[in-house]
């Protein structure tokens, strides 16, 4: 009986330690509380060589109620975010617009904008995305942020600004085939019951894991013990409907958008577990579609400290739903 009152007081010591640890580690570790109100505020395309900018769509409606989004203008918004990637970024765009072109032509229908958002480069990256834009007016708009934010709100910005029914959100290092845009297309019409419908709570998410014993063979021991580590924390903490949380070629309807980017406090690189996390809490439909996927020299990760960070990131996202430090709601002040 003394042995076991024993364990039983040092696993409720372990415990409140645990959870003091977890308060201490979200209080060091401070995020950017972006309001609604900023983000309905105009925001202007960056073109170096106008007077007369033109502002972007917006996907939110004024008031935070149903409907969440405005009608969409157009059948798909690529988002593209971009920090130095001025020399990846074009081999990227041709590849994307060649294709996209090709489906407008073979029918109309398939309307579309791509939407770059420079997510504070350094390099030239805005004025070499400005060129496409001139080439290809109205079709390609470059956004451009005073300051580096993160993959995560610099895809959430781009998101807010798309005018498509569907919204796609593509890295810009063109590791994904894009033509691989219609299985996703394929996936979200079956979530759908048949036609896309926009304001279905549907996403489709481009998938690697059919890689993963090839990439376990050609990786290092440490980063497989790094990718392994983290997508048991993933399973553990956030996200069990799918198993590559983290490939950048994701597909969400504009109902799926309106109601989850609002919402995301993550803007680095775990905001794709906070994306399925949410959806996995509301219940929303979700697919995962395997994609062509390559790896292109020139990645922002940094391989132990970027994997240390997001592996903090998702422990955090649970702990902060969980106890309330975090809504599952936009903030509106």
């Amino acid at each position: 009986m003394l042995e076991f009152g024993c364990l039983c007081t040092i696993g409720f010591v372990l415990g409140l330690f645990a959870v003091a640890a977890l308060f201490g580690l979200s209080a060091l570790t401070p995020w950017k509380r972006r309001t609604r109100k900023e983000m309905l505020e105009p925001t202007f395309v960056y073109a170096p060589h106008t007077d007369n900018p033109t502002p972007f769509h917006r996907l939110l409606t004024e008031k935070n109620e149903r409907p969440f989004a405005t009608d969409a203008q157009l059948y798909l918004s690529v988002i593209i975010p971009a920090m130095n990637e001025e020399k990846r970024l074009p081999i990227m765009l041709n590849e994307t617009l060649s294709y996209l072109s090709l489906r407008n032509h073979q029918n109309p229908d398939f309307t579309f904008e791509v939407i770059i958002v420079d997510d504070g480069s350094t390099d030239d990256t805005a004025n070499t995305a400005a060129v496409y834009g001139r080439r290809h007016e109205g079709l390609v708009h470059v956004l451009k942020l005073d300051e580096n934010r993160g993959k995560g709100g610099a895809v959430r910005v781009g998101v807010l600004h798309a005018r498509g029914r569907l919204i796609l959100f593509a890295d810009a290092d063109g590791a994904t085939k894009f033509e691989d845009l219609e299985k996703l297309e394929k996936s979200m019409a079956r979530l759908c019951g048949g036609d896309i419908d926009e304001t279905f709570p549907g996403l489709v998410v481009g998938s690697r894991a059919h890689l993963e014993s090839e990439a376990v063979a050609t990786r290092s021991f440490f980063r497989t013990i790094l990718m392994v580590g983290f997508h048991a924390l993933v399973w553990l903490f956030a996200v069990r409907s799918v198993k590559d949380t983290q490939c950048g070629f994701k597909l969400f309807t504009r109902g799926a958008a309106a109601r989850i980017f609002p919402v995301l406090h993550v803007e680095r690189w775990a905001f794709d577990v906070e994306i399925l996390y949410l959806a996995e809490m509301w219940k929303l439909k979700v697919d995962e579609v395997a994609v062509v996927w390559h790896e292109v020299d020139g990645s922002k990760i940094v391989p132990f400290w970027s994997w240390l960070e997001m592996g903090r990131d998702l422990i955090l996202i649970w702990f902060r739903y969980t106890v309330g430090i975090w809504k599952p709601e936009a903030n509106e002040n």
